[in-house]
């Protein structure tokens, strides 16, 4: 962990490395290509193709999360800085930070943690968090928070934020671990704050993960083009087709990459030849919804009690602050 100085109120500390990252997709693409069903993990979607359409996915008029969590934000970032009072921010997947805002606009902390597997986009977003708030500390984690949550920085009165829905695409087992390590990252009192999408009508989801524009389809194919690239794989882009599904029973939305056609698969770089049948689907993705119910009880089980929820005015996505206990 080497602290990086990038200016009188900020640093940048790198724990993920290219090797990691190379290394954590080659034995993601080998276990996943041997599973039944096949399956690939949604982290390894976000190239700068795929971060460049999923920014386009966020502006079509069919995908709603975006908008619904920006307008819950404002409604509840006077109460959500109330009731945290925290005066250190640690957002989680930050990105561009630019959700966040709204947040730091209520709040005014003395310090704004930035964590991202993006090293461009904490620089960027960095540069402009310290001009719009010159005297508010910002200091970047280039991490993985799957490995690394435990090397967030100390502090007083923290609040770790974690929007974008990213707390759905993992499956409840994944996900309790993942919020335990969150919990316990905290200190008694610190505070959570956690986007999630709700349940609503299942048609109204499937048209926000199939969009009539393709641009879903072209993201959800992009994973190919990555392993092609990046572990000299051999697969036919036009020979899968994009496939959406809301599940009723689990309550989550499935991504699918399905063989329009018998074929066979070369991964050079893993020595792995990979068949696939006609119609065999392979997952890439489950996007969890959720309850104000279920998510209390989650948060409870992860040592969290809720202390506030808002919704966006249509009731689309929620925002849970929850206290560590």
């Amino acid at each position: 962990m080497t602290p990086l100085d990038t200016g009188p109120l900020s640093t940048r500390t790198q724990l993920l490395q290219e090797d990691d990252l190379r290394r954590g997709l080659r034995e993601d693409v080998l276990a996943g290509l041997r599973a039944t069903p096949k399956r690939l993990a949604p982290k390894w979607l976000y190239d700068a193709a795929g971060s460049e359409l999923f920014d386009a996915i966020t502006a079509l008029p069919e995908y709603y999360p975006t908008e619904a969590e920006r307008a819950a934000l404002r409604l509840a970032a006077d109460e959500i800085a109330e009731r945290s009072g925290a005066r250190t921010v640690m957002e989680l997947g930050s990105g561009s930070s630019d959700k966040t805002r709204t947040i730091l606009d209520a709040l005014r902390p003395h310090r704004y943690i930035a964590f991202d597997v993006s090293e461009s986009a904490l620089d960027g977003a960095a540069a402009g968090l310290r001009r719009r708030y010159p005297g508010m500390r910002v200091d970047c984690v280039v991490g993985d928070f799957d490995q690394h949550l435990a090397f967030l920085p100390e502090g007083a009165d923290r609040m770790l934020v974690f929007l974008g829905g990213t707390i759905g695409n993992y499956p409840p087992e994944p996900r309790a671990k993942l919020l335990s390590a969150m919990s316990a990252t905290l200190q008694p009192g610190e505070t959570l704050l956690l986007g999630t999408d709700l349940v609503k009508d299942p048609r109204r989801l499937v048209r926000a993960y199939d969009d009539s524009a393709g641009v879903t389809a072209a993201f959800n194919r992009n994973i190919l083009t990555i392993l092609n690239r990046e572990l000299r794989a051999d697969f036919d882009l036009d020979g899968f087709e994009h496939v959406a599904l809301w599940d009723t029973d689990n309550e989550w939305i499935e991504m699918r990459l399905r063989a329009r056609r018998a074929q066979h698969v070369r991964v050079a770089e893993l020595d792995l030849d990979v068949d696939f049948a006609e119609g065999e689907e392979m997952h890439t993705e489950v996007s969890c919804k959720f309850r104000r119910e279920k998510v209390e009880q989650e948060l409870d089980g992860a040592g969290l009690d809720l202390i506030g929820w808002w919704t966006d005015p249509a009731e689309d996505f929620g925002l849970s602050l929850s206290r560590k206990r």
